[in-house]
């Protein structure tokens, strides 16, 4: 299959612990217990794209062989997230008997940190009674937002963000299976703009090899709507010259080029500030800053007249 036949999320996506990238704990602690047969209810929780969903349908696969669908039932959460669907599709679901000769079925929960307060209490009883029949594999980003009886009753593991070792090795097995060929800045501009997601990663590099199957840094961070650091640091550097007026044509400039919004403007901002060859303290104040900023433009502030605050900030830091 190309790349223009399928969704290489799904494509690339692992179906056994061997083909897993990452998370090596976790991975060797979750074969143990599918090895065992013995599987407790367990708590994903970690950052977008790092393999929570993926890892949840391996240990199925892994349990149930062919017959996993009839065994498993996935729920997104934060499409049906009230009380309702706890109290009729997962239970309805956890009372009866596994098919086949496994000993359990699985509900995997997704974004289960979606479900509203009175789901949870509802979840954490069901849990409970139907222990024998059914197991809970719960996933989400934010494992505060999971009430503490449900983290007690599971065994939580905490997912981290793919290194850029991990990353660029991805790209390498992809580029070479579709056939694309990748410049080094290009490959050094897609692990900087997946940051650790392998799901951003991979749709990234299909929209980028449907336009051409030699791929360069300007198509990656225009697919992106990521702006060059190269060209964010050229921003700054005129601010911190005093060249305010300059520096506020650069960036509107950038933000209208690659489709930036306010905040995505100052999260690339914030992130090249620690590159910057200024004093350390005033770095962090100019963190500081973006900070600020950022939460005046989530409350809904002009980010146009924020920016322009923020790049005034660089200014005096500059003096």
């Amino acid at each position: 299959m190309d790349g223009e036949s399928t969704i290489w999320t799904e494509k690339y996506r692992p179906k056994s612990f061997e083909e897993l990238t990452g998370q090596e704990e976790i991975v060797e602690k979750l074969a143990a217990f599918v090895k065992q047969r013995n599987v407790p209810h367990l708590l994903f929780a970690g950052p977008a794209g790092v393999g929570k969903s993926t890892l949840a349908l391996v240990v199925a696969r892994s349990l149930f062989g062919d017959k996993w669908r009839e065994n498993f039932l996935e729920l997104n959460s934060s499409d049906e997230r009230g009380i309702d669907v706890v109290r009729v599709k997962v239970k309805d679901f956890a009372r009866t008997k596994a098919i086949g000769d496994v000993p359990f079925k699985i509900i995997f929960l997704d974004e289960c940190d979606a479900l509203t307060k009175e789901a949870q209490q509802a979840l954490r009883r069901t849990m409970e009674n139907y222990t024998a029949t059914c197991r809970f594999i719960l996933a989400a980003n934010y494992s505060s937002k999971i009430i503490d009886p449900i983290q007690s009753r599971c065994a939580v593991f905490r997912f981290r963000p793919l290194s850029a070792e991990q990353i660029s090795q991805l790209v390498d097995r992809i580029a070479k299976q579709e056939g694309v060929s990748i410049d080094p800045k290009a490959k050094e501009a897609l692990v900087a703009v997946a940051d650790g997601d392998c799901r951003r990663l991979t749709n990234i590099l299909q929209s980028c090899a449907a336009l051409s199957k030699h791929l360069t840094p300007e198509t990656v961070f225009s697919l992106a709507s990521v702006a060059s650091p190269a060209e964010v640091k050229e921003v700054m550097a005129s601010a911190l010259k005093g060249d305010f007026i300059i520096a506020r044509g650069k960036l509107l400039d950038v933000m209208l080029r690659y489709g930036l919004s306010g905040l995505d403007a100052v999260k690339q901002i914030q992130q090249e500030v620690w590159n910057l060859q200024i004093d350390n303290r005033k770095k962090v104040a100019l963190i500081d800053k973006c900070g600020e900023t950022e939460f005046r433009i989530v409350e809904g502030a002009d980010e146009f007249i924020q920016l322009e605050a923020l790049l005034a900030q660089f200014v005096v830091a500059g003096q």
